[in-house]
């Protein structure tokens, strides 16, 4: 053989190609499961407040109960599911949704996002029918 064709077949040869693949898809591939890590941890912390807005609501609904028991409710599960400085505020009011009286509690939180991207804050609701008694 000729060292040209020789030479063409060295640059045509794919020994060393997958250091080169593999330096450069890394970072990408790395940088979508980390979006895809915190997505998860957002939704998980939004759904354990609104659990705790709606255990709390329903503390404060019993009849003979307060909108103070309903807060602290709220403050109690919160600091037990994801650590007390989660929640920057809590507040507990009454309202009224189609003429029926309720409880409302409503949270406000950090959320534990990377970098500037997402909202800072989230805030949620939670609702209980007020008992008679």
């Amino acid at each position: 053989m000729t060292t040209a064709i020789k030479r063409r077949r060295r640059l045509r040869d794919d020994d060393g190609n997958a250091v080169v693949e593999f330096a450069l898809v890394t970072p990408i591939l790395l940088i979508v499961v980390l979006a895809v890590v915190q997505v998860i941890l957002a939704l998980h912390v939004r759904s354990t407040l609104t659990a705790a807005a709606a255990e709390g609501a329903r503390a404060a609904a019993l009849a003979g109960s307060s909108l103070a028991v309903g807060e602290r409710r709220t403050r109690e599960v919160l600091d037990d599911a994801i650590g007390g400085g989660a929640a920057t505020s809590v507040a507990a009011s009454r309202a009224r949704v189609n003429q029926v009286p309720v409880i409302r509690v409503q949270v406000t939180a950090r959320l534990p996002l990377l970098g500037m991207l997402g909202p800072e804050a989230l805030v949620v609701e939670g609702h209980a029918i007020v008992e008679r008694g």
